[in-house]
């Protein structure tokens, strides 16, 4: 008897018709979060697609949760004023963590993404990751006891740690400047630890998240996410989803190669990785050769790196010329990197961030957008806005806390297949 052909990977799978009602609750908070005025019932039931009584069920739920509130009315031209719905503050909360060479930087959001509390402080120096993990706990349960909030409205715990990591064990693997940081079981220890739950991603990836959750209302649903840390990397979101790849490790363009491109004078120089041209680290490495910085600049922590970084950024504030030529040519790099991303994936927007990046923000904002204007492959049909994160340097940290919020309230397709 000949044996069925096996089943193909992408092959179409079937509708999980008992999780259409959490898709369709997901639809309608999510339509509520990104109005920055809130949305009445009539206009969810317009934007949504669904019927006036289905709408009319979920809010009832969703107020019944505590999750949204009735905030007041508005005036319509006819018939009577319109009840408007916005996000309740209070209806659930998440705490976020960013672990980076440098720095631990930790935040509990609200429910519409804005920070009660936060806090800081370097990164240990120290080698054994229990360690290091044993701080993280106490810090966490400090954080957490220093908000005036119900602890039963607090949905999680959120990671953002350099990759790689394994998201499905809650292991990271091997981050780089974290010596002996081999697939620590970091979500599990945390689990144990606070009792809540963890999850566990990449810090490009919570950064795009970020963005989607905290990064301004009705923002773009799809953008190139830019972070710029101890080192590089890019979050891409593609019709509100973070695009994570198979192993949940997507957005490494560290070995891109990149040029410093300047369209206007043909400008051209010899093709480098691009973590070669915008890590802190390269920088301040170029800027003691160059003389910019003094022969005896400390680059041996990550800490003293982004020390040495933010002197050269403020030298070039000031109006150095060597740090001023360094930062720029950096600029160009970037855009570089930026036109090959956007003209393969077809975006007009990019959004730049990370710990690092106010330093140069003013430089870069100046430099890269005529470069990829002049370069983009789609620059008769649309143009691309490029623009500074909203969130500060606390933008991962801020993402590893809305991953919580996003597994918990986003809508996805993928939950309404069967066997999901």
């Amino acid at each position: 008897m000949a044996q069925a052909p096996p089943e193909h990977p992408s092959q179409h799978r079937g509708t999980n018709m008992p999780r259409v009602a959490d898709f369709n609750e997901g639809v309608v908070l999510n339509s509520i979060r990104r109005s920055a005025g809130g949305r009445s019932r009539v206009e969810l039931t317009t934007e949504t697609g669904l019927s006036a009584q289905t709408v009319s069920n979920i809010c009832r739920r969703l107020l019944d949760q505590g999750l949204i509130l009735e905030t007041g009315k508005q005036a319509v031209a006819f018939g009577k004023p319109r009840t408007m719905l916005e996000l309740n503050p209070a209806g659930s909360y998440a705490v976020g963590v960013h672990i980076d060479p440098a720095a631990i930087t930790y935040v509990l959001l609200d429910f519409t993404g804005a920070v009660v509390v936060d806090a800081s402080h370097p990164t240990p120096a120290a080698q054994d990751p229990d360690s290091v993990l044993a701080l993280m706990s106490e810090q966490i349960e400090a954080l957490i006891s220093r908000a005036p909030i119900d602890r039963n409205r607090i949905l999680g715990v959120g990671i953002a740690s350099p990759g790689p990591v394994d998201v499905e064990r809650g292991l990271v693997l091997d981050p780089p400047h974290l010596p002996n940081w081999h697939r620590v079981p970091l979500c599990d220890h945390l689990r144990a630890a606070t009792g809540l739950p963890v999850l566990l991603d990449k810090d490009v990836i919570a950064g795009a998240v970020a963005e989607l959750w905290a990064g301004g209302g009705e923002g773009p649903s799809d953008f190139l996410f830019l972070y710029f840390g101890t080192g590089v990397g890019a979050g891409i979101v593609m019709d509100d989803v973070v695009v994570r790849g198979i192993s949940s490790n997507a957005g490494d363009v560290g070995l891109l190669p990149v040029t410093a491109v300047e369209f206007g004078d043909h400008y051209r120089h010899p093709f480098r990785a691009f973590w070669e041209t915008g890590s802190p680290h390269m920088l301040a490495t170029e800027a003691v050769s160059a003389g910019v910085l003094p022969p005896d600049t400390d680059l041996e922590t990550p800490a003293a790196v982004v020390t040495a970084f933010e002197r050269l950024s403020s030298l070039a504030d000031d109006g150095d010329e060597g740090a001023v030529a360094i930062v720029e040519r950096a600029a160009r790099f970037t855009a570089s990197a930026i036109l090959t991303v956007t003209n393969l994936l077809d975006v007009g927007n990019v959004v730049i961030g990370g710990a690092t990046w106010e330093a140069i923000a003013p430089h870069f904002l100046r430099v890269i957008p005529p470069i990829v204007s002049g370069g983009s492959i789609s620059h008769q049909l649309h143009g691309i806005t490029i623009t500074g994160t909203t969130l500060g340097s606390d933008v991962a940290a801020i993402g590893a806390a809305c991953l919580v919020l996003d597994d918990r309230f986003s809508p996805r397709p993928s939950t309404l297949q069967v066997g999901r």
